[in-house]
């Protein structure tokens, strides 16, 4: 019998990465990392030898902004698993870049579905859309459940509002096994350093190496996160896939602790080695509008897959401090953003 296919897009990001080292753990499928030509390779370095050896881990190179290539890719891996995490996924640089952002997240969604609907129901799809889809949600609806009304709050969110219908439509025009997720809040080693928490692990590590000043600059403080480890997120979406399918479903997922990201920020400091660290708002980290509450009703997706949170907040920040400490020790520099 043969093996089963995972095609994960975006397997360069921290997700995709992550998405990778739980499958080659947990199960014997072959895995298909679709990436940009151009993609920096640093998240899967560690997987480089099985890469090298062909040993259930292949890439293969694609462009969400580019049908054919998409064609090639489904034609080359045939895959039972997609796992559609590729995607413009920084809010901030969506107010500089909409039309970039609406290209590649919306249409890119639409294209690949396309690529794989010749292959009717036969593999299971799971597109990621996000929590930034709520956007700015008043109070009284907290916590946010998948009937809560879309009022996005960049163009970042309103690609993953579209992302989020055009997943939800081929599976009811076309009969494929597409599932959209909302993925709250999930951070970790390998999280890009454009995003809050990294970006604040990323200055903390630099100011106790000694290449900053002891100053950490800063966005607005105020928004309410609600915080998953990506490690936790990848097991959801493998159950997401594996656990009773359902065409057309969309699911809130996301951690339980909650806290803003002045408070995140607070506790990143507190793992610090350096007492004499102080906080600076930079205009330039600031969205023009922000999504300031953002607390999850998951009920819908435990209750199917029976699928729990395990890592907890300090667990997680730990481990986004110490590699970006290790990052720092082995003599790579970043830019201070």
């Amino acid at each position: 019998m043969a093996k089963k296919r995972a095609l994960i897009t975006g397997v360069t990001g921290m997700v995709g990465s992550h998405m990778v080292d739980f499958l080659l753990e947990h199960t014997d499928w072959d895995i298909w990392g679709a990436c940009r030509w151009r993609s920096p390779l640093d998240n899967l370095r560690h997987l480089m030898g099985r890469v090298n050896a062909r040993d259930r881990l292949f890439l293969t190179d694609f462009e969400l902004r580019d049908t054919i290539s998409m064609i090639h890719m489904v034609d080359e891996v045939k895959p039972d698993y997609v796992f559609h995490l590729a995607a413009q996924s920084y809010p901030k640089t969506s107010f500089t870049a909409p039309l970039d952002t609406l290209d590649t997240n919306i249409m890119g969604t639409a294209r690949l579905l396309e690529a794989l609907r010749p292959l009717g129901a036969a593999p299971v799809i799971h597109v990621c859309a996000s929590s930034e889809v709520f956007g700015r949600v008043p109070a009284e609806k907290l916590p946010i459940d998948e009937e809560c009304t879309f009022h996005p709050a960049s163009p970042y969110a309103i690609s993953k509002v579209g992302t989020d219908l055009v997943g939800r439509y081929y599976a009811e025009a076309y009969g494929m096994r597409v599932m959209t997720t909302r993925m709250f809040t999930h951070t970790g080693p390998r999280r890009g350093d454009v995003f809050a928490e990294s970006t604040f692990a990323k200055q903390i590590a630099m100011i106790e190496a000694g290449i900053l000043p002891p100053v950490v600059k800063t966005g607005n403080l105020k928004s309410m996160r609600t915080w998953a480890d990506v490690r936790d997120a990848v097991r959801a979406y493998y159950l997401l896939v594996t656990v009773d399918p359902q065409p057309g479903a969309y699911y809130n997922i996301g951690g339980t602790f909650s806290c803003t990201v002045e408070d995140m920020l607070n506790h990143l400091l507190s793992l610090s080695t350096r007492k004499d660290i102080t906080v600076e708002t930079d205009p330039g980290r600031v969205r023009p509008i922000d999504a300031d509450l953002q607390v999850p009703n998951t009920g819908k997706f435990r209750a199917h897959t029976g699928w729990e949170p395990v890592i907890p907040f300090e667990t997680t920040m730990a481990d986004l401090l110490e590699y970006w400490r290790d990052a720092i020790r082995s003599g790579r520099t970043y830019p201070n953003r």
